[in-house]
């Protein structure tokens, strides 16, 4: 469901819902800048996306994408790889970021929620359930290694040449393999999964 008929049907939950979402994905991006930046390329510094600005971040038709169907995106952060030295571990090390930042995230709030102890009807308790579920899922659909998802360009990094060039190859129609995989519910599973081993590595730091 699209996050236009939430806000039609229940204002409160698009809320809860849209706000965390939406810095999720920021924090996502950022995340992949900031790594970026300090291994030397200053590409998303210079165009003004290190920030925590939305509109800095938000891609119209992605936005649009997201209301109607539920599934959308935001302007992927500029990266400039020959500026970084080594490009293996620069490609692992940036792509990687984002992921991680919804990891932390997703911590943040589970910590926070076991601190608090909020009722799950609370607003608070509401506000942190779905900020660390979102994060969860943005970070497990993030590591399925399709271009251009991270786990692509993790993969990329970690990869002989032979499979780099296959995965640069299959990045032009990636998207559209992306898209028809959720449609046929192939990939439904896959996140589950991988969304289980990140909740199950997160538990076992919480306190």
């Amino acid at each position: 469901m699209g996050l236009l008929n939430l806000l039609l049907n229940n204002p409160l939950t698009f809320i809860l819902i849209a706000i965390p979402l939406m810095y999720a994905i920021i924090f996502h991006e950022l995340a992949h800048g900031w790594v970026a930046f300090r291994m030397g390329d200053s590409t998303a510094k210079h165009l003004g996306r290190l920030s925590l600005n939305p509109l800095k971040h938000l891609d119209p038709m992605g936005t649009i994408m997201l209301f109607i169907f539920g599934f959308g995106w935001a302007k992927p952060v500029p990266v400039n790889f020959s500026n970084i030295r080594d490009y293996r571990k620069g490609m692992i090390l940036v792509s990687s970021a984002g992921i991680i930042a919804n990891m932390i995230l997703a911590f943040i709030a589970l910590f926070l929620y076991s601190l608090l102890s909020p009722s799950e009807s609370s607003m608070h308790g509401q506000l942190l359930y779905f900020f660390a579920r979102i994060n969860i899922i943005l970070a497990a659909f993030n590591l399925i290694p399709i271009p251009p998802l991270d786990g692509s360009k993790i993969l990329l990094g970690f990869a002989p040449p032979n499979v780099q060039a296959y995965l640069l190859r299959l990045e032009r129609f990636g998207f559209f393999i992306i898209i028809g995989l959720l449609y046929l519910g192939i990939l439904d599973p896959v996140i589950d999964f991988l969304q289980g081993i990140i909740l199950v590595v997160i538990s076992l730091l919480l306190p």
